[in-house]
């Protein structure tokens, strides 16, 4: 018989959030999901997340977006999208049509946006979740600067789950001193799970123009080169908080999945690794299933959290 793969992200609320396996898109790599959905059938996923949503319609920052870098590439795309009100409208309807559910990331500018977007989006058909965006760096309001306070992510939390009856995740960001204390005062909060981590922040110089690469002079680090610092935050968080943890950095194979499985992550998202391959979300689930076979593993649950001390 093949593994088994079901995860739940939100055992302590009162809808849970079951998954038939643990892996997922990271927020603003799949845009979404319509393009990739005519590409292979998107019911194979544990879930979908969407790109940031704002209250308001974004443009987005000005080109150059997006800069290589080794091991990884810097983004300031600024949280374009096409506002609430039109996800709801055009959006959720297409997501209700799917089994597999779909999570909105969504960005406020203020702590109260936040429950003001999760009260417009409970109970929306096609809405399984919300994660919470405190986290993002490239923008001027709202994203990592509620997220780098720890009462400003707690304040934003409670309003969120306090408007909503869909689970609330929580993308920590890893600019900080102690993600760890993040963590558990969104847990406190009433927050269902914990994502960590969002982008970290980087700079490239252009050598010929002797200017910062991006308009914005820093952007967010993604890809291979963020995933030991993506790894360390996760067992940390993970030993520190009694909610699910989803790992997110630099994944791109079963192999780093399973590490951030045995670190205490109960799923995983796929990020920058789509941009290369947009089926890397399927291979990393190959590369699971494959493992686990391999080393005769029945069960996904017994190998989350096996790389964590074992309590005295």
């Amino acid at each position: 018989m093949p593994p088994a793969l079901q995860v739940d992200l939100a055992p302590t609320h009162k809808t849970g959030l079951l998954l038939q396996n643990p892996v997922m898109p990271a927020s603003g790599c799949f845009s979404w999901g319509l393009e990739f959905a005519r590409q292979f059938d998107i019911n194979a996923l544990g879930a979908v997340v969407s790109k940031g949503v704002t209250m308001e319609p974004r443009a987005g920052n000005p080109q150059p977006r997006v800069a290589e870098t080794p091991a990884g590439m810097l983004n300031s795309i600024g949280l374009q999208n096409i506002g609430i009100d039109k996800v709801i409208r055009e959006m959720a309807p297409l997501w209700a049509n799917w089994d597999v559910p779909v999570i909105v990331n969504i960005a406020g500018d203020t702590v109260d946006e936040f429950g003001e977007m999760a009260a417009m989006l409970d109970g929306v058909p096609g809405v399984a979740a919300l994660e919470l965006n405190i986290s993002c760096p490239n923008v001027d309001i709202g994203g990592i600067e509620i997220g780098q306070d720890i009462e400003a992510s707690a304040r934003a939390t409670r309003a969120a789950v306090r408007r909503t009856d869909l689970p609330v995740i929580v993308k920590l960001t890893p600019n900080v001193t102690d993600p760890v204390r993040l963590a558990v005062a969104c847990e406190g909060a009433g927050a269902a799970a914990i994502c960590a981590i969002n982008t970290v922040l980087g700079l490239r110089i252009d050598l010929g123009r002797r200017r910062p690469v991006l308009p914005r002079a820093r952007g967010g680090l993604s890809g291979p080169a963020i995933k030991p610092i993506a790894l360390r935050i996760v067992y940390d968080v993970a030993n520190a908080v009694h909610i699910p943890v989803i790992g997110c950095g630099g994944i791109s194979t079963g192999e780093d999945a399973i590490e951030f499985l045995m670190a205490g992550a109960s799923a995983v998202q796929v990020g920058t690794a789509t941009f290369a391959n947009p089926r890397a979300p399927l291979d990393v689930l190959d590369g699971i299933n494959a493992w686990l076979a391999a080393n005769g593993v029945s069960d996904i649950r017994d190998i989350i959290g096996a790389a964590r001390p074992v309590p005295a």
